[in-house]
């Protein structure tokens, strides 16, 4: 059996933040991945592209090993398009080079990628939700020139009846369970499996 090693790094909506059983969408989608998996959760709340990035190779690359599978599951953006004192906390053209330095840098570590889009923050405002479509649309555009998968969550999520009831019920941002769960049926319904099948 092939040692298969995944890192997943992101902000709090890859740390699970919100759901009372602590899966969040990573924990469910391990859940249902078959076989043997090692899988490390570096989502931390609050961090954007940047924060991602500073801290994505020294992170990532003590979790791997030579002869194993190693991979890659990122997820940011949804912190970058907040608004603070009137200015973005990340423009978008930054965060979309934060995250080909990433890629780059896991290409270049043979570590395979996956991204994930930002969730919608239910109670951020119109705004908010058009600004992290946009980028969201750049990053899959981004993510298809690089042949790398990308699993778009913005829309569905935004229109999804139990992810907004549920965020609205807790923080205004994040879901509790079911939200979770839906995150991860947008996973396991896209690229999940036929990426990891890849050598």
């Amino acid at each position: 059996m092939k040692d298969v090693r995944i890192c997943f790094i992101g902000d709090s909506f890859v740390q699970g933040i919100g759901d009372p059983e602590y899966l969040g969408w990573v924990g469910r989608v391990l859940q249902r991945t078959p076989g043997e998996v090692t899988a490390f959760n570096l989502g931390i709340r609050r961090e954007t592209s940047e924060d991602v990035l500073r801290r994505c190779q020294r992170e990532v690359l003590p979790r791997t090993k030579p002869d194993a599978d190693n991979r890659l599951v990122v997820s940011f953006g949804s912190n970058d398009m907040v608004e603070e004192d009137g200015a973005l906390r990340v423009d978008p053209a930054r965060c979309l080079e934060n995250l080909t330095a990433v890629l780059e840098e896991s290409r270049r570590q043979e570590i395979s990628a996956l991204v994930v889009g930002p969730p919608p923050v239910v109670d951020a405002g119109a705004g908010h939700l058009r600004r992290t479509r946009e980028l969201a649309d750049e990053m899959a555009g981004l993510c298809l020139r690089r042949e790398v998968p990308f699993v778009a969550v913005t829309e569905e999520l935004a229109h999804d009846s139990t992810w907004t009831t549920e965020a609205m019920a807790n923080d205004g941002a994040h879901p509790r369970a079911g939200g979770y769960r839906r995150m991860a049926d947008l996973l396991l319904g896209g690229p999940w499996l036929e990426w990891l099948a890849l050598p």
